[in-house]
Formats: C-alpha cells, structure tokens, sequence
C-alpha cells in the first residue's frame, strides 16, 4: 500500500520538475528518443515571418509566422532580421517587444543594413529571422519535454499502480477479513483452552480441598484421643493427699457425708 511518505516525495518530485532552473536544463543531455519532435539536425535559428501590423514610427513591427516555435522568444530577446525580397545579406537587429499567438511584436533599432532608405515599408513584406536565442529556447523546451515525458511515464507507472490496488481493494479486503477471521479462531481456540485449563484446575482444587478438610478432620480426632489430661480427682481424693503427705484424715470419708 501507498503510504504518506509516498505522496510527500511525489509531490516533492513534481514541483522540481515544474520549476525547473535553466542551469538544469542546460546541464541535461537530451534524449532524442524520449523527444521525437526535436531534430538536432534542424536549423530552429531561421524562420520566416510577414509584417503584419506597424506604428506610425515605423520601427515597432508586428510579425506573423507559421512557425509554432516563436512562442519560446521573451520580451528583451535579441533578433535578427532581413527582407526577402533584397537579397541582402546583412541583418538588421530588433528586440522582442511581446509574443502572441502566431504573433511576435519587435522593436528595431536600424533599418540602414537590411532595407534601403529611400523604399517604403510596407505591410505583408516577407522577412527571414535569425535569432540564436530562438535556437537556445527550443533545445531547452525540447529538453524539457523530455523531461515531462519520463515523469509523465513516472506517474502513468504510479497510476497504474493505484488503479490496480483500486480495482484489487475487494480482494484485498477480502483477504484481509481472512487472515484476521483466522486469527481470531485461533485467538477463540486459546481463549476455550484457558478457561478448560482455568476449570481443570479449579476442578484440582476442589478436589484438594476435600482431601485436606477430611484430613484435617481426621488430625482433629487424633488430637482429641491423644491429649492428655491432668488428673484431678473431685471426690476420692484421700489416697492421693496421704501419699504428698498432706494432712488427712483417719479415712476415707464415706460417700453419704460428701454430700
């Protein structure tokens, strides 16, 4: 059975792992194969995306992607962009102002290497992102979802546990209702024999006593035949006082003047 030691280091589990720190997950090999949607040999730094929306500086842009991953930017992460349709190679750098769905806000500080000064810029330009911080946070997501993944098997095992003492618990109690009806015949078994032994020793004493009280009577008896008495003669003492040499008379006084 489950006990309460149990539950507290399973929920101790689950707040490591929720709250895990980057340092944990940056120190973690990951495991391909416990994460098949991450492939180490995909570029996550490089995307796409479509101006969607601007302000009216210009330099606050709002960019939609098809790609999911954008979800994983925060705000104040660096960017890289440049236009598509210049085929330039340098990249103009912008700051993550807020993600959305689908959606990305950012900030750029300089159009100058990445967009000629003299175009306008319009909505729906196609742009390609670079971002290495992109790149970074979807090796930690899929690091973490690993991660998920073992502790997500942890606690089906666990569950599957309980379900099964669930599902066993008539069984279980069943069994338990046995072995304690066993004990308790046993318990009934030693409680009959007491009192017999209890009985059988009464029965001795009563026996014993008998035996000793018909004893005693007969101590009695003997004790009564054989005490012996002093003799002191009432009436025909004559005899006896001229033998101490007391003073008596000539005779023996008849037995009419005793009277």
């Amino acid at each position: 059975m489950i006990t309460s030691s149990f539950y507290y280091i399973f929920f101790i589990c689950l707040i490591f792992f929720v709250q895990a720190p980057a340092s944990t997950l940056e120190n973690r090999v990951l495991n391909v194969d416990a994460d098949a949607f991450y492939d180490p040999n995909a570029n996550y730094e490089h995307f796409s995306g479509r101006v969607t929306d601007r302000d009216e500086s210009g330099q606050v842009l709002k960019i939609s992607s098809e790609n999911k991953n954008i979800r994983f930017f925060k705000a104040g992460d660096q960017i890289n962009f440049k236009i598509d349709q210049y085929k330039l190679e340098a990249f103009c750098k912008a700051n993550v102002r807020s993600v959305e769905e689908k959606y990305i806000v950012i900030f750029v500080t300089d159009f100058s290497p990445c967009f000629p000064g003299n175009d306008y810029f319009r909505r729906g330009t196609a742009l390609i992102f670079k971002s290495e911080r992109l790149k970074t946070r979807v090796k930690e997501a899929s690091i973490y979802r690993a991660m998920l993944i073992d502790k997500k098997s942890d606690y089906l095992t666990q569950l599957n546990q309980l379900n099964k003492d669930l599902f066993t618990v008539e069984e279980k109690k069943l069994k338990v209702a046995s072995e304690y009806d066993q004990k308790i015949l046993e318990l009934e078994k030693e409680k009959q024999k007491a009192i017999e032994q209890v009985l059988n020793q009464n029965l001795q004493h009563v026996r014993l006593q008998k035996e000793l009280s018909y004893r005693l009577d007969g101590i009695t008896k003997e004790l009564d035949f054989y005490r012996i008495d002093r003799e002191q003669p009432l009436f025909d003492r004559w005899h006896l006082d001229r033998d101490s040499g007391a003073p008596v008379l000539d005779g023996p006084v008849a037995l009419k003047n005793r009277e």
